[in-house]
């Protein structure tokens, strides 16, 4: 299957694009976004690997459903287009993020500027119908995401996963510590944030190890 998405994760996933989970889960995808409102964009459905390379990522970020909004979602977990209203997760994480390396509060949630620098903003679903958040769960996408971990996992070294919630630490389970760092704690979500989300300080303790390992940091 011809799949679109960056040169050097088509080369890693190959072997995932032919098993048949993905041709139904593709088969599922076209259909509802002939049928029904779906996001993020169709071109933007890879666009968490197509800003960051394969060879490049140093850092993982997991979420799990893309934001199901209006104009929110393109593809980057967390993030939101230019000119979209911060939602409460996001304005959240720029409160930590400003707490911990005193960045301060941009003005847009897009964070692609991340994704280029090597951070992988990867949602465990990348797709959802408009406003039925989950709607798209248990029909592949975790599979598939599972897979890419799982590649990271084996053919990186000294990888960042950062994994905030339950969800997201129950997916990263089989992550190798000794290999890579992982940070865990409640979701920045205002449900559960002042319980251990506050500061986490993960921005700051990813850029440590990264610099202890001999690479750049992010500039958050």
């Amino acid at each position: 299957m011809d799949v679109k998405i960056e040169a050097s994760w088509k080369n890693q996933l190959t072997d995932e694009f032919q098993k048949p989970y993905f041709k139904e889960l593709t088969d599922f995808v076209r259909s509802e976004y002939r049928t029904r409102k779906i996001f993020p964009p169709a071109k933007l459905i890879f666009n968490a690997f197509d800003q960051c390379p394969f060879d490049q990522l140093k850092v993982v970020i997991l979420g799990q459903d893309p934001y199901h909004g209006p104009g929110q979602a393109h593809g980057l977990c967390f993030s939101v287009n230019d000119g979209v209203d911060f939602p409460p997760s996001l304005r959240n994480i720029f409160k930590e993020l400003k707490e911990d390396v005193g960045k301060e509060i941009p003005s847009s949630g897009n964070l692609t500027d991340w994704a280029k620098q090597g951070v992988l903003l990867l949602n465990a679903t990348l797709t959802v119908r408009a406003h039925q958040a989950g709607s798209h769960q248990q029909k592949g996408w975790e599979d598939f995401t599972d897979a890419v971990i799982h590649k990271i996992n084996e053919e990186k070294d000294h990888v960042v996963f950062i994994l905030w919630g339950s969800y997201a630490i129950r997916k990263g389970e089989f992550i190798d510590r000794n290999k890579h760092l992982v940070l865990t704690s409640v979701h920045p979500s205002p449900l559960s944030a002042s319980r251990g989300f506050f500061g986490n300080k993960h921005f700051s303790k990813a850029n440590d190890f990264l610099q202890s390992h001999g690479e750049y940091v992010i500039n958050w």
